[in-house]
């Protein structure tokens, strides 16, 4: 192979962010520059600072060929195989889903993450690159990103907003057939905003990000995508304005057609909007009917647990900002646009809120736990009047984490030992078998590596740290001699909000100092975690960490790295024994970084939320609260610390510590094996994505099919049942109910007018409250052949088992269409009392 061709594998091997899950070419880039390569671990800034002439003497050096021949083979090998999606998904409708959102956290190359929803989204697309699902990401380029994290010396949190030069990132531009850079215009008024697209390859997956940093435009429009979560509701407009918007355009200049639309949050949300634009235009079809036939294909999944972490904007920014897209690009007044993202569409007042245009726009909502879909049901019930609770259209997939990504090498090494190096991307079969026989030895064996190389790198990490802050040598020094590789360490990061209680620990910090500095039985303490910019008291607790560290007894045994990352995090759930979540319940909508530490055989003390909630038995773990909900009440708090520190004192600790003769304490090692076994598959994004392709994908592309075949009929039809219903069902009304109970049965027996609606467009059930959890009963009837009397009124009945007193079952009226989605695509209901 002649030495350009090697130039283009090798370029296409350092552009490939499989390597962030896949480490054959890591020997690759540390031989051609060591230390750029041990601080960033981007391959394609190393290709592009490294000298032609060293670049060609390693294509020389025979080692170097031969490994470069085989990450290559491997590669091609890999993005041809036949994966899961193709063998078992043969016969689908599904060729390509968009996944939308503002954020994905792929790789430290790549800053353009916040946290816990970047996560998602980039796992996500690993797991569909493992899996073949036909996904396509679609994101923003940030020139800036997330704030970076500076701690002084008096604990203050400084925001640094370093520039992401778009030549030393892992991205390609976009470009057409006849090699010019794509760019996607929109007109605003006045004006044409251009922006540029570039291409990230996440294995076989593809992401495409926007940009606005484009020279033609104005200087303040040249900004919107500077920074991730920065500026104010005018800039995050127009940020979400070109996710979905121009998000959805591009796909159509690529030719990339999808079947279904996944917004991963709110933000996304105007994509349903473009989606529909895009379906008028091919079909010349109105907004409305374009809308009812396209939501039929798209996925809203929210990840928020109160109602006020959505994105609302004013009247009047939505008056500026959408006005001129409304009425010329989808050919509406404003306010029905308005009326999409509103509780009362009637309320000129309310602002928009972007998860109600979501909700409206789509054909299924989930949420991201067990517990968030009943926190969201919640949330979303004022979108469902007189509907129950439990009846409210969102369900849930439980987030999971993309295991080869979050893996130590020595955790790694023991699962292929035991399951096979292809073990997370097929239906993950019978690995939880394999792996409960492990031997005691290997795992303990495991964890101590991990837990040696994590300690090297807090080291590394610490001092430069330190250095960087002008710190004296002797200073920097000790950092290089802190922790101990085989005392207890516990792990603490994640973003520093109130909700989180990240200072549940320091209630009482003499006590977390004994704790700590016991001579017989030490613990350490790894923290790491930003606060918002905006967020006074979150930096207030950073500022409590780092002087309680500050005191002589505890400077050995607890530290607080600063520019809390996605390396950090990989190093931190790699090599940590407990890991810790303190969250008020239920506003950890799921929490992921818990997950990542199973693979590794860490273990988890949380609160019980998000998925420990669902995860949580003690054979597994350790668990505090009481699966409660108690709002910010501080006596709670104080509570769950005592909880906290009891359980560290009087169980966790003491089995760490509680060693066999072959000084392995056989109790941890029992939970660690539990715990890996049982929740590692479960909570992978390998179960996640074939979750949502089973549950979600797959349905909605063949309803989205269906309801296109006929030039839209299904959607036209849907529109007039949705007038008939809106105009007559007011007059829908209940008459006599007949109730008696023969044979341990109850006959129910009821009449319903039905006005000119018609019978055939209402249901009639019998309903009754699920009992100790179980889902609500509901009981079709039967409607009698003929209407008695004068009029609309019809007799329907049904029996039912007499195992409950008939008084808790009650009749309803609910308004039904054979395509239709009730209630997400009409919300009306009668009840009988």
């Amino acid at each position: 192979m002649a030495n350009t061709d090697l130039l283009k594998s090798i370029s296409d091997l350092a552009l490939d962010l499989r390597s962030s899950w896949n480490h054959a070419a890591d020997e690759l880039w540390a031989q051609l520059d060591p230390e750029l390569w041990n601080l960033t671990h981007n391959a394609w800034l190393v290709l592009q600072t490294v000298s032609r002439p060293k670049l060609d003497a390693a294509f020389a050096d025979g080692r170097f060929r031969k490994k470069l021949d085989e990450v290559l083979a491997d590669r091609t090998s890999s993005s041809q195989k036949q994966r899961w999606f193709q063998t078992l998904q043969t016969e689908s409708r599904l060729s390509t889903v968009a996944y939308f959102s503002m954020e994905f956290m792929l790789s430290d190359a790549l800053p353009i993450y916040s946290g816990g929803l970047g996560n998602v989204a980039g796992d996500h697309l690993k797991a569909a690159s493992d899996l073949g699902v036909p996904i396509v990401g679609v994101g923003l380029l940030y020139q800036q990103g997330y704030f970076r994290q500076h701690i002084d010396s008096d604990g203050n949190q400084i925001a640094l907003h370093p520039y992401n030069e778009p030549g030393q990132l892992p991205i390609s531009p976009l470009r057409d057939s006849d090699g010019e850079w794509l760019r996607i215009s929109v007109q605003l008024p006045g004006f044409v905003l251009f922006i540029r697209t570039w291409q990230v390859q996440v294995g076989r997956t593809k992401l495409y990000l926007l940009d606005t940093n484009d020279a033609a435009n104005l200087p303040e429009y040249r900004g919107i995508t500077s920074e991730l979560y920065g500026g104010g509701p005018e800039l995050r407009l127009q940020q979400e304005r070109i996710l979905g918007i121009a998000g959805w355009r591009l796909l159509r200049t690529l030719g990339i057609h999808p079947e279904v639309c996944h917004l991963n949050e709110g933000h996304a949300a105007f994509a349903v909007l473009e989606r529909a634009r895009s379906y008028m235009m091919d079909t010349g079809k109105p907004f409305a009917e374009a809308l009812a036939v396209t939501r039929a294909g798209n996925l809203f999944t929210t990840h928020t647990p109160v109602a006020a972490g959505f994105d609302r904007f004013s009247p009047e920014v939505m008056r500026d900002r959408m006005r001129d897209y409304a009425e010329k690009d989808l050919g509406i007044p404003l306010e029905q646009l308005m009326a999409l993202g509103r509780q009362n569409p009637a309320d000129a007042s309310e602002p928009f809120n972007m998860a109600y245009l979501a909700i409206r726009g789509s054909g299924a909502v989930n949420g991201v736990s067990r517990l968030h879909g009943e926190v969201s049901r919640r949330i979303f019930q004022p979108l469902f009047p007189r509907w129950a609770q439990t009846e409210v259209p969102v369900g849930y997939v439980t987030n999971g984490i993309h295991t080869p990504t979050w893996d130590s090498a020595e955790a790694d090494e023991l699962w292929t030992s035991v399951c096979g190096k292809d073990r997370w991307r097929g239906t993950l079969g019978v690995i939880d078998q394999k792996l409960r026989g492990a031997p005691d030895a290997d795992l303990w064996n495991m964890r101590q590596k991990a837990r040696k190389s994590m300690v090297e790198y807090l080291r590394t990490r610490l001092a430069r740290q330190l250095a960087g802050h002008g710190a004296s040598e002797d200073e920097v020094a000790q950092a290089g001699r802190i922790f101990d590789p085989d005392t207890l360490t516990m792990g603490f990061a994640r973003r520093f909000a109130t909700y989180k209680r990240p200072n549940l620990l320091l209630k009482d910090p003499d006590r977390l100092l004994r704790i700590l500095t016991n001579r017989s039985r030490p613990v350490q303490l790894v923290l790491a975690g930003k606060a918002h910019p905006q967020d006074a008291a979150g930096q207030q607790m950073i500022r409590e960490w780092v002087q309680f560290i500050r005191r002589s007894a505890a400077r050995s045994q607890a530290v607080f790295l600063s520019d809390y990352d996605m390396g950090l995090t990989e190093h931190l759930v790699q090599g940590v024994d407990l890991w810790l979540n303190t969250p008020r319940r239920p506003w950890e909508a799921s929490g992921t970084s818990g997950m990542k530490v199973l693979v590794n055989g860490g273990l988890n003390c949380s609160e019980l939320d998000g998925w420990w909630a669902e995860a949580y038995t003690p054979e597994v773990g350790w668990a505090i609260g009481d699966g409660q909900e108690h709002g910010d009440d501080q006596g709670v708090d104080a509570m769950e610390a005592e909880q906290l520190y009891t359980l560290l004192e009087q169980e966790i600790v003491p089995e760490y510590y509680n060693r066999d003769q072959a000084g392995i304490p056989s109790g941890w090692v029992r939970r660690m094996r539990e715990s890996m076994s049982r929740l590692t598959a479960q909570f992978s994004t390998n179960r996640v994505v074939r979750e949502y392709t089973e549950l979600e994908y797959l349905p909605l592309a063949k309803r989205f099919a269906e309801r296109s075949e006929n030039n839209g009929a299904a959607g036209v039809s849907i529109l007039e049942w949705q007038r008939l219903v809106e105009e007559h069902w007011s007059r829908v009304r209940f008459g006599a109910l007949e109730v008696h109970t023969e044979g341990g049965r109850h006959f129910f027996a009821v009449q319903v007018w039905v006005d000119e609606l018609g019978a055939d467009a209402v249901h009639i059930e019998l309903f009754a409250e699920g009992v100790n959890g179980a889902p609500p009963v509901r009981e079709a009837t039967m409607r009698g052949p003929e209407p008695i009397g004068a009029g609309s009124a019809y007799v329907w009945s049904a029996a039912i088992a007499a195992d409950r007193p008939a008084s808790e079952y009650t009749p309803r009226a609910i308004p039904w269409h054979p395509a239709a989605l009730v209630p997400l695509e009409c919300q009306k209901i009668l009840w009988y009392r």
